[in-house]
Formats: C-alpha cells, structure tokens, sequence
C-alpha cells in the first residue's frame, strides 16, 4: 500500500483515539474524578503498559540527546499544553477554547515553513484553511472569552505546534513507539508530582476506573503512538491537518453516546473537514506514485532526507 496512505491511515486512528477522549473524560467526571486524577492515571497507566511492551517487545529506547528531548517534550511541552488549555477554559468558552487549539495545524505548517524550510504549497495552505473552517463549524456556536482565556487558547496551540515540529525531527532516527513511551513517562512524573501536592479525586465506581483506562489505552497508548508512526510516513504539516478529525469524531460519538444534538452546520463542518483530508491525503499519495525511482514517500518525507524533507 502506498506509504502516504498508510500514513494518512495511522493518523485517523490516532485522530479517532483522541477525539473520543473527551467521551471517555465525561463518564469519568460523572462518576467523581476530576482533571488532574484523570490525567495523572491516563499517563501512569499508559507509560506503565508501553513500558511492558517496550520490554517484550525488545523496541529500541531513544538514548542521548533524543531521549532529553523527547523527555522535555512530555515533561514540559505536553504538560504545558494541557495546563494551558484546561486554565483556559476558566475564563472562555469551549467552544472558543477548542476552536484556539485547532489553529496548531496551521502554526505547524507556517513554523515548519519558516524554521524548517518545510515545502509550502498551494495545495496544502487551501487543505489546512479548509480543514479550520471545517472546525470552526463543527465546533458550533458559543464563541465567547475574556482575552486572558484567548492568550491560553493560542498559548496551548502553539505549545502542541512545537511539540509536534520537534517530535517530527526527533522521529527520524528515534523508534516512534520508544518516542512515544518516553513522553508518556515524562508526563507521568510531572502529572504525578501535580497530583501529589494537591488533592485530586478519583473515580468511585467501575463506570468510572473503566473510562479512565479507555482514555490510557485508547487516547494515549493507541492515539500517540499512532499519531508518531503517522508523522514518521507523512511529516508535522500534513499530520497535523488530518488530525482536525478529531473534532468531528467527538462530536459524532456525543451524538451517538451521549445523545447530544448534531445539527446542519457541524454536519457540514465535518464534511468540509473530510473532504480537506481526503484532498491532502489523495494529493500527495499521488506525486509519491509518480516519483520516477519509486521510493516510498517515507524515505523523503522524514526531517534531514534533502528538498522533500518534513519538519
């Protein structure tokens, strides 16, 4: 199959992971857990079961400057994020607040332009203001914030922007499930950390424990480390543009789960957001099948690899 696609394909899965977190997290705030119990479980759980898997599995574990790298991006990059996204959300709307996050495809794509000489086409600038709009829509209405909650909005976007450009050069010679293993042990210890000077409070019941696992499992383990195999076969940009399905599956899995109404305009977000992935996705699987020596897309999408090369 060719690379691009497959790629294309990790990514959705990843995007399908994250966006049923916020299914996941509702189950476990109404059985009694609050933000930071779940995200210090998520991230104790998850580096727990791919610390197992690593050792099984005999993976290579990222060493050197690979490894401080990758530890800061879970430590401080990935936390950062988080904290500024849920602090956010005490002076903005969800919606807003949501919306703000989803500018990282488009502060990928213009970072990895100007910092990492990441190819800017045509195509690929209408894809990532076509798959935002999309977002915008999906997103609804509610729209509103005080300009604090907004300076975190775009703070959490660009924290996850760097986070990405940096793990997509890190990927080219590190093992994206080693890479993935060690974010999530970084995060883990400074999550664990919070939770210790604080007072979280935990799920209650099964319901609860149960919800808080489908979000290590599903939305960490499974998601980030599908999301980094994504990025090695198709570089920041373009991972990050077809991550905007992400919304869409939450608010689709709300409809389903939770019986929230889904109305024309997020319907036709979605759509715009698909037709943006398949667009990009397409696009590009096609010029890797005319390359005239026939070398996958990997070989030339990853960070160092000459002209083609990706953030």
């Amino acid at each position: 199959m060719n690379q691009r696609i497959v790629g294309a394909l990790l990514v959705a899965v990843s995007a399908a992971g994250f966006g049923a977190m916020a299914i996941f997290a509702r189950y476990a705030y109404a059985d009694g857990a609050d933000v930071v119990a779940v995200l210090s479980l998520r991230f104790a759980i998850a580096a727990a079961l791919m610390s197992i898997y690593m050792a099984i599995a005999r993976r290579r574990w990222p060493r050197g400057r690979n490894l401080a790298i990758l530890a800061a991006m879970g430590g401080v990059g990935y936390v950062g994020q988080s904290l500024a996204f849920f602090s956010a959300l005490n002076y903005a709307s969800a919606g807003l607040v949501a919306l703000l996050l989803y500018l990282y495809p488009f502060l990928v794509t213009v970072l990895g332009a100007a910092f990492l000489r990441e190819p800017l086409g045509l195509g690929r600038v209408l894809a990532v203001l076509a798959a935002l709009a999309g977002t915008a829509l999906t997103l609804g209405g509610g729209i509103a914030g005080e300009p604090v909650g907004v300076a975190l909005g775009v703070a959490a976007a660009l924290l996850y922007s760097i986070y990405i450009l940096i793990g997509s050069r890190v990927l080219a010679s590190s093992d994206a499930m080693g890479a993935a293993t060690v974010v999530m042990i970084a995060a883990a210890v400074v999550f664990g950390a919070i939770a210790l000077g604080t007072r979280p409070r935990f799920p209650v019941g099964p319901a609860g424990w149960a919800a808080v696992l489908a979000i290590a499992v599903v939305s960490t383990v499974i998601a980030m480390g599908a999301f980094f195999a994504g990025i090695r076969l198709l570089g920041a940009a373009d991972a990050a543009t077809l991550s905007t399905l992400e919304p869409a599956v939450t608010i689709a899995l709300a409809a389903i789960f939770l019986d929230e109404p889904l109305n024309r305009l997020q319907l036709a977000g979605g759509a715009i957001i698909l037709g943006a992935v398949v667009w990009l996705t397409r696009g590009g699987a096609r010029k890797e099948d005319e390359r005239p020596d026939g070398h996958a897309a990997a070989a030339d999408t990853r960070p160092g690899s000459g002209a083609g090369s990706r953030a």
